[in-house]
């Protein structure tokens, strides 16, 4: 099921789970560089099923020719290109503006992304702090450290140690007491269902330990995710 939510400057087609009427927590699911794809929806229904409201925006919106076959050999390559013609700025700004429509339901918000995501969330936390943020390797983060100190948002970060695209090492100091966990045989990308990326063991892990992580910070009505 699909919305619009009003940017300021045009109207941002969002995909959402759960029902926006309940008093159920919000969250704000951010995607990958490679859109709002299967995996994304299925993580988004996933995180219905622990009792949330949740929405997931489709970052790239402003662009055409965005569509994606996720089985095409040239995928990553496609993905970037698509990458690189955005705006940060204002996929920062539309994120905020989805944070926003969370906000006034008045339930308690979290933010959660995945790769270009998890970066994504990062930067959203430090403009429009949610109560929660969790980020999984977000990609652009070693860029974005000097926001570090105002990510306000109870935080959970994951990191893979053979990730070779992002080094946990040269992030994770300027993360403050953030939640923090290392999976040392996991890759960049690793709870993505493709086999490019996927490490089953860590994708596992780190699902449950982020649904305890809600469950402790951002608690549905039951008082538990």
């Amino acid at each position: 099921m699909t919305l619009e939510i009003d940017t300021g400057s045009g109207l941002m087609p969002v995909h959402e789970w759960g029902a926006a009427g309940g008093e159920a927590p919000g969250l704000l699911l951010l995607q990958e560089i490679f859109g709002v794809s299967d995996y994304i929806k299925q993580r988004g229904a996933d995180l219905a099923a622990l009792g949330y409201y949740v929405i997931a925006p489709e970052i790239y919106w402003r662009l055409d020719h965005t569509e994606l076959d996720e089985s095409a050999p040239d995928l990553l390559q496609r993905a970037m290109g698509i990458l690189q013609r955005l705006d940060w700025d204002l996929a920062v700004s539309d994120s905020v503006a989805a944070l926003e429509y969370l906000r006034g339901r008045g339930h308690g918000t979290g933010v959660l992304g995945f790769c270009f995501g998890g970066g994504l969330g990062f930067n959203v936390a430090a403009v429009s702090s949610p109560d929660v943020l969790v980020s999984y390797y977000g990609s652009s983060l070693p860029t974005l450290l000097e926001l570090a100190p105002k990510v306000q948002a109870t935080s959970l970060h994951h990191f893979g140690d053979a990730d070779t695209y992002l080094h946990a090492d040269e992030v994770i100091p300027s993360l403050g007491d953030a939640e923090i966990h290392r999976y040392p045989d996991a890759g960049h990308a690793f709870d993505n269902p493709l086999p490019a990326f996927h490490h089953a063991e860590a994708a596992e892990l780190a699902w449950r330990r982020t649904a305890d992580f809600l469950s402790r910070h951002l608690p549905t009505s039951e008082g538990s995710a």
